[in-house]
């Protein structure tokens, strides 16, 4: 399925298709102070709508993960990093998804302050 997704004032903004079975909650430092629900999908498949630099990047600890956000309204709407095997994927955060259920779907919790 498609979807839309921006930060809070639309300044960031990209579609992905993909199946939204379930997300990931974190309780890292970032993430548990943010809230974010997670889906990690390509980072091919992610369209930006506008311009690249229009989300500002923010990295800590062993800066590997690229997290961004709106300069604008300081949303973070996707990440993007590596996946095991070397792969480019992005982490989206299905609470900035248009129209979607979010209490509908699943949540998986993973213990971000361990790994």
């Amino acid at each position: 399925m498609k979807y839309q997704a921006s930060c809070h004032c639309g300044n960031v903004s990209f579609v992905f298709d993909s199946e939204i079975k379930e997300a990931l909650s974190c309780n890292c430092s970032i993430c548990e102070r943010r809230g974010s629900l997670l889906i990690f999908i390509p980072r091919s498949e992610l369209q930006l709508l506008t311009p690249e630099e229009a989300a500002v990047t923010y990295t800590f600890n062993k800066h590997t993960i690229k997290h961004r956000f709106c300069s604008t309204c300081g949303i973070h709407p996707y990440g993007e990093g590596l996946d095991p095997q070397g792969n480019a994927v992005a982490a989206i955060n299905i609470r900035c998804v248009e129209g979607l259920d979010v209490a509908a779907i699943p949540v998986q919790y993973f213990d971000g302050k361990s790994a």
